[in-house]
């Protein structure tokens, strides 16, 4: 196995690494939990911390041999001094454990003077169980993380079938006379929408999750990545000011009615049943910044930059380059950003080796992270939150490298062949300007390609993407090759994503009806987009809610979603899904969402465009998938007001596509998103309408 050093002495020591030099030695504070209001800690012990030796400079432990602790479920912090610049240095502060598996909101801090532990930065108790020696990762009320009968990762779907569903947890159901009521989708919730024995907490009335349904299983998607699910500061919004590394959002394991969270049992069951559905598990991690992580307070300058734009010489304040060789001050987007470049001013222990190193710290911090999430969550994915305010490919690389090999360990314990262990894991890069280097180097996977959304926004719109003719903003759209991509699974493409700020970035509908459409010409330029997505050369993604077209509620003074209104607070309402017209509009991207993860042609690294036809104010495009030998998908979309002349009324009315594929005896074409068949004189030939798109296989 990899080694992780730091999380095996954890399981007979409490460890704090890199304390600053302080006079006093860091405290370990603990007791248990006892409920009233407040909330307090009883039975508290300070036991002092010891340097674990010349042979691990910066780590301080306590045996649980040494501790005289009873056998138990704890709630604990450690003491330490300050070294935070915002605050009085060397003051006394209690802290979380940076490597805590579990922390609990419902019992902060206790004040201390010098004004730290106050309202604004007092800190979670760490919790943890003592049993037989050793200690263990357990919610509050004992519970932990288990995998019962997991199907094997074999059983999951390759990297180049999947279709992403990318699920915020700030949800809202509709509560008659207009109004809406706002709510965390906790774990419980979302599970709800996978595993039809389950019927969802906060959410439990809510048709999507009711009991016998599996509601992502409908729709079709092979692969959910939730937003941010490792512990955050902030109330619900989407989870990208993360606190707690280690430890799964408290809140999301918290539904209303429990007594404490329960966020490491049910998330463990929650990715156990999207296992058993066939769906693999992403997780969407925050690593350029952090927002009232231990660190801060614990060893700031090692770990953090405070204001990268006020050091312009430091070596970690500036961006990685980006696809044109621009540089930027990296942005903490109001959280504090990490070091991954300067190293440490001398050798430390190292909390993964167990030896020492001068690497920056930070970066051992964040394999400690995947290592806890891939081993204990069995994670099947990531997606790397900007890759740019990271701002180091060497760090990035072997963060990548660390989570594959974590999954390939997995995939042996399974007892499974190496063969096919790499196609079914995959390591994302959110970088909008695209440096492929990123690729070619193997630093990453795949990239998020924001270019894809620019373009299919810009043709359902009638319009060029910028530089672009619009027959080239439909090809680059949808053959990833033109783009200096090799393979499909390299990228991933959407139309809408949770970063719904800025131009055409909103949801769909909430673009489309800004810009004049509605009723059935809204709900068709919709579907041609779902088209695009699903049939492109591409790992196809999107936002929840839009299958079925939810639309944003939340906007700021201007009316624009933007940091002051809606983004990353805006919930997705799953009670629109029973308007007849969403509805509708669920089905047609179910049936397209279906054909994606099944039909071989659309696996594969091929676009061939077959017919072009720009005449007369036409712009009809039709593209075929699919290697030689392989029943091909073919693809007519109309991106123009043109449609065929009495084409409901006429039988003889057709529409010519040149080139259309040979048809095998005794075989016949299917119209998908219609579900109908078509008749052998009308196989080339049928009706076209205005933005419309028509998908064909044989049958």
């Amino acid at each position: 196995m990899l080694s992780s050093d730091l999380l095996q002495r954890r399981e007979t020591q409490f460890t704090l690494w890199r304390p600053g030099p302080g006079v006093q030695p860091p405290v370990l504070v603990i007791g248990t939990f006892a409920a009233g209001n407040p909330n307090t800690l009883v039975g508290r012990q300070d036991i002092p911390l010891s340097q674990a030796g010349p042979g691990a400079p910066g780590l301080w432990i306590l045996s649980v041999a040494q501790s005289g602790l009873a056998d138990g479920v704890y709630h604990y912090w450690f003491q330490i001094e300050n070294t935070n610049p915002a605050d009085p240095a060397t003051a006394p502060i209690l802290c979380t454990d940076p490597f805590a598996t579990t922390v609990d909101w419902r019992l902060l801090s206790p004040s201390l003077p010098a004004g730290f532990n106050n309202e604004t930065d007092r800190q979670p108790a760490s919790v943890i169980r003592l049993l037989n020696g050793r200690l263990s990762a357990v919610d509050p009320d004992g519970g932990s993380a288990a995998f019962p009968a997991d199907p094997a990762p074999d059983t999951l779907p390759a990297n180049n079938h999947l279709v992403i569903y990318e699920l915020p947890t700030a949800w809202t159901s509709a509560q008659g006379s207009g109004t809406n009521e706002r709510g965390v989708g906790t774990f419980q919730d979302v599970r709800a929408l996978v595993d039809e024995a389950a019927s969802g907490a906060n959410f439990e009335g809510l048709d999507v999750l009711a009991a016998g349904r599996s509601y992502l299983t409908e729709l079709g998607v092979n692969a959910l990545e939730l937003l941010p699910p490792a512990d955050s500061f902030f109330k619900r919004s989407w989870g990208y000011d993360t606190s707690h590394f280690l430890a799964p959002d408290w809140e999301l394991g918290f539904p209303d009615g429990q007594t404490s969270s329960t966020s490491n049992a049910d998330l463990a069951a929650l990715v156990q049943s999207c296992h058993r559905h066939g769906v693999r598990f992403f997780i969407d991690v925050v690593m350029a910044f952090g927002r009232n992580e231990a660190y801060q307070w614990i060893d700031f300058d090692d770990f953090y930059i405070a204001d990268p734009s006020k050091s312009p010489a430091d070596p970690d304040a500036l961006t990685s380059r980006r696809g044109d060789g621009s540089q930027t001050f990296r942005d903490g987007f109001g959280s504090t950003t990490f070091r991954y470049t300067r190293p440490a001013p001398q050798p430390s222990y190292d909390p993964i080796s167990g030896n020492t190193a001068t690497d920056a710290p930070a970066r051992a911090l964040m394999y400690a992270y995947v290592t806890r999430w891939m081993r204990d969550f069995r994670v099947d994915g990531i997606r790397m939150d900007s890759i740019e305010n990271v701002a180091n490919w060497d760090f990035v690389g072997a963060y990548k490298d660390r989570a594959r090999s974590l999954f390939q360990e997995r995939w042996q314990q399974a007892g499974l062949p190496a063969a096919g262990a790499d196609e079914r894991f995959l390591v994302v890069g959110e970088e909008l300007s695209q440096p492929l280097g990123l690729l070619r180097q193997g630093r990453l996977d795949a990239l998020w390609n924001d270019g894809f959304r620019a373009r299919i926004r810009a043709a359902i719109l009638g319009q060029n993407s910028d530089g672009e003719n619009f027959e080239f903003t439909v090809r680059n759209a949808m053959d990833c090759r033109n783009l200096g991509f090799t393979d499909l699974a390299q990228t991933v493409n959407y139309v809408t994503s949770h970063d719904v700020e800025g131009f055409r970035k909103e949801r769909l509908f909430t673009m489309l009806e800004k810009s004049g459409f509605s009723g059935l010409d809204l709900q068709k330029r919709t579907q041609l987009a779902f088209v695009c997505l699903l049939t492109a050369n591409g790992i196809p993604m999107f936002l929840a809610g839009e299958e079925f077209a939810d639309q944003n509620d939340l906007f700021d003074g201007n009316g624009n979603v933007s940091e002051n209104g809606g983004k990353e607070v805006d919930p997705v309402n799953f009670s629109r899904l029973q308007e007849p017209v969403r509805h509708s509009i669920f089905e047609y991207v179910s049936r397209l969402v279906h054909l994606r993860t099944s039909h071989p042609a659309l696996g594969v690294t091929d676009t061939d465009f077959i017919h072009v036809d720009f005449n007369d104010d036409k712009r009809v495009l039709a593209w075929k998938r699919g290697l030689a030998g392989q029943d091909p998908v073919v693809v007519v979309a109309n991106f123009s007001d043109f449609a065929t002349a009495n084409a409901l009324t006429d039988a003889n009315a057709e529409y010519v596509v040149a080139n259309w594929p040979q048809t095998p005896p005794g075989r016949h074409w299917r119209e998908v998103t219609q579900q109908r068949d078509v008749l052998p004189a009308q196989t080339g030939r049928e009706p076209i309408f205005a933005w419309e798109a028509k998908v064909y296989t044989l049958a």
